[in-house]
C-alpha cells in the first residue's frame, strides 16, 4: 500500500505565550527626535534666560514669567521623556519601562503647578493644593536624575547620548545645595549655565546625531 505523503508546509503557531516578552518600542524616526531635542533646547533656553535676568526667588511680574517659562522647559523634557519612552533608554525591563511612566506622571503634576501658580491671581497662588502640587517640581527631577542613571546603566543610548543625560539631570543636585551654601544671587548663575550645558545641549546632540539613541534591535 503506497504512503500517502503530505507535502502542505507547516502552519506558523499562534499559539506561543508572548506575555512574557517586553513590547517592541515603536519606531521613531530620526526626524521626530531631531524635533523633539529642538522642543527640549528651546524650552531650556527659555527658562534659563529667565533665571539669569530675574534669578528663582521673586514676586510679582518676574515670578510669573519665572514659572511660565519654567513651563516651557518642562514641556522640553516632555520632549525627552518621548524619545525615552519610544526608545526604551532605560532597558527593557517591565521596571525600567513603568519608571519612565512614572516620571511622566510627576512632570505632569509639577507642569500643572507652574502653569496655575503663573496665571492664577496672587490670593489664589497659596492655595493648599498648589502647595501640594509644588512638592512634584523637586520630585520629578530628582526622578529624572535617577533615569539618567539607569540610562546610562542600559547602555542603550550610545556615544555621548548615554551619558549626557546623566550630566543634564544632576541639575537639582548640583544647584539646590548651592542655593543653599550661597544664596540666590550667586546659585542663579550655576543654575543657569548647568540648564545650558545640561539640557539645552543634550537637545541638540539629539538634533545631530539621532541615530545614536534609535534602538538596532
Amino acid at each position: 500500500m503506497d504512503a500517502h505523503i503530505s507535502t502542505t508546509p507547516a502552519r506558523a503557531r499562534t499559539d506561543v505565550p508572548t506575555h512574557g516578552l517586553p513590547p517592541a518600542p515603536r519606531r521613531i524616526t530620526p526626524e521626530a527626535v531631531r524635533r523633539l531635542g529642538l522642543t527640549l533646547t528651546a524650552g531650556t533656553v527659555a527658562w534659563a534666560t529667565s533665571v539669569f535676568l530675574f534669578g528663582t526667588v521673586n514676586d510679582g511680574f518676574e515670578e510669573r514669567v519665572g514659572d511660565l517659562t519654567g513651563l516651557a522647559f518642562q514641556l522640553g523634557v516632555f520632549a525627552l521623556l518621548t524619545v525615552q519612552i519610544r526608545t526604551l533608554a532605560t532597558g527593557v525591563s517591565r521596571v525600567s519601562r513603568i519608571m519612565l511612566k512614572v516620571e511622566f506622571v510627576l512632570l505632569g503634576l509639577a507642569s500643572l503647578w507652574s502653569l496655575l501658580h503663573g496665571v492664577l491671581p496672587d490670593p489664589a497662588q497659596d492655595h493648599v493644593a498648589l502647595a501640594i502640587l509644588d512638592v512634584f517640581w523637586p520630585l520629578s527631577m530628582l526622578g529624572m536624575m535617577i533615569i539618567g542613571v539607569k540610562l546610562a546603566v542600559a547602555g542603550r543610548w550610545r556615544g555621548p547620548l548615554r551619558w549626557w543625560p546623566l550630566i543634564a539631570e544632576s541639575w537639582g543636585v548640583v544647584t539646590v545645595p548651592l542655593f543653599i551654601l550661597v544664596g540666590e544671587d550667586s546659585a542663579r548663575w550655576v543654575g543657569g549655565g548647568h540648564l545650558l550645558l545640561g539640557y539645552a545641549t543634550l537637545g541638540v546632540l539629539l538634533a545631530l546625531r539621532p541615530a545614536l539613541v534609535i534602538p538596532r534591535d
